[in-house]
């Protein structure tokens, strides 16, 4: 009786042993507590925390997405590493067993695309597309900025990363048709985020992913942009024939979403260019900025970034003097 007991009393710890360490395995997935949203027929996506790279986040900060065709699966800004591309793998093939045989980058910054190593070694025929000016510059050293700066912002978590570069180059308002789904590319052939962006519209399921063309509720940087040429990106947006919008960071929503960037923009461009105009020293537009800004003071990262920005945009108003 009493060894009756204590094997089934053993058997329980066992058991419970198995399942704490299944758990602790499902937390070392870096996409666990990021749900798998569904936003249209076709389409899903991740939707990310909206810090900067760090330890806790593992380097993962964007909105990977994806689309189920009646054949394939397409993936959109796949995201920072070798380690989210994996995870996100795993996320699709809890929903499909299609194979993943395209893969769009949105624009340079890495934390959108060094992921594409993940899908190379899933499929080496996977076909990985972007904008001409995001191919040269990654290969002419941004990739290795990106993959030094997630090695740095991570302590290391990301060093088994390796760049692996778009090879297919696309052209403005490009229809690329997989199986029963068209994404048509948007590039945006002047200076906006960067000079290297593509936005991609899922036209049957009339959604539309901006890469960091668009934010919501967390603060942009424009050191590599333009805030005018992002403004007329955002106008272009608007008039696309979509009802769902996937931000580079940030929830999913509408065409608000577009709106309200512009907006946020607008508001730091033209009260800078003002204050400018009236001779204000740099130092004295950011209060004026600021105070306008409510509306957006508790977006992620405003606080900390909206000095910077002052400054960006000072200097784009100063150079469209000349």
């Amino acid at each position: 009786m009493h060894r009756q007991y204590w094997a089934i009393l053993l058997g329980f710890f066992y058991s419970m042993l198995l399942a704490s360490c299944a758990v602790a395995k499902d937390e070392t997935d870096i996409l666990t507590g990021y749900e798998t949203t569904k936003v249209a027929a076709h389409t899903w996506y991740i939707p990310g925390p909206r810090e900067t790279p760090n330890v806790k986040n593992k380097g993962f900060m964007n909105n990977p997405a994806f689309v189920i065709t009646d054949k394939s699966v397409i993936v959109l800004d796949p995201g920072s590493s070798l380690m989210v591309g994996k995870a996100l793998i795993k996320r699709i093939r809890k929903l499909t067993k299609n194979p993943i045989t395209h893969v769009f980058n949105s624009h340079v910054h890495g934390d959108h695309w060094l992921a594409n190593q993940a899908f190379v070694e899933e499929n080496k025929d996977v076909k990985i597309y972007a904008h001409p000016n995001m191919i040269e510059e990654a290969k002419n050293g941004e990739a290795k900025v990106w993959i030094d700066m997630m090695m740095d912002r991570t302590k290391g978590i990301t060093k088994d990363t390796v760049a692996t570069i778009p090879t297919e180059v696309l052209k403005d308002q490009q229809e690329i048709k997989v199986d029963n789904i068209t994404i048509k590319a948007h590039l945006a052939n002047i200076k906006a985020h960067t000079d290297t962006d593509a936005m991609f519209e899922i036209v049957e399921d009339k959604v539309l992913i901006t890469g960091d063309n668009a934010f919501n509720k967390r603060a942009t940087r424009m050191d590599d942009g333009s805030f005018v040429g992002n403004m007329k990106v955002m106008d272009d947006a608007l008039k696309l024939p979509v009802e769902v919008v996937i931000p580079g960071h940030g929830a999913s929503g509408g065409k608000e979403i577009l709106s309200n960037f512009k907006h946020f923009l607008e508001l730091i461009y033209n009260t800078t260019k003002t204050a400018m105009d009236d001779d204000l020293e740099v130092y004295e537009i950011k209060p004026k900025v600021v105070e306008k800004m409510a509306k957006y003071q508790d977006w992620t990262g405003y606080k900390a970034g909206i000095g910077k920005l002052v400054g960006v945009a000072a200097l784009e108003v100063e150079a469209s003097d000349f």
